[in-house]
């Protein structure tokens, strides 16, 4: 336990997957590099995400957006959130007080 009542070492759920798909953590305190690097990535994808609403408010009000367009972005809001619900399931159990590891997925 550190002086401000954390534990010294927390699991963390990082914001990218590992070989088929499958969850990634980190033990950490939180101010290594690979906590920056994931927070990085977190920012970065949380970017993305507003970047693309952007977009679609844009295409949706142009009545010529094509179905093909409508269809990309699609795809990159689909990503986008996936990233997005990935930095809340991680911010959320770093924000839970935890004894044990989570399982994988989170739950």
């Amino acid at each position: 336990m550190r002086s401000d009542g954390r534990d010294a070492d927390e699991v963390r759920l990082l914001p990218w997957t590992g070989e088929e798909g499958k969850p990634c953590y980190l033990i950490t305190d939180g101010t290594g590099r690979a906590s920056r690097h994931a927070d990085t990535v977190e920012e970065t994808l949380l970017a993305m995400a507003a970047d693309l609403l952007g977009h679609a408010a844009d295409l949706l009000a142009d009545r010529r957006t094509t179905p093909e367009q409508l269809r990309f972005l699609l795809a990159r809001m689909r990503e986008a959130l996936t990233g997005v619900c990935r930095v809340a399931e991680s911010r959320g159990g770093r924000t839970a007080t935890r004894s044990t590891r989570p399982t994988p997925g989170g739950r």
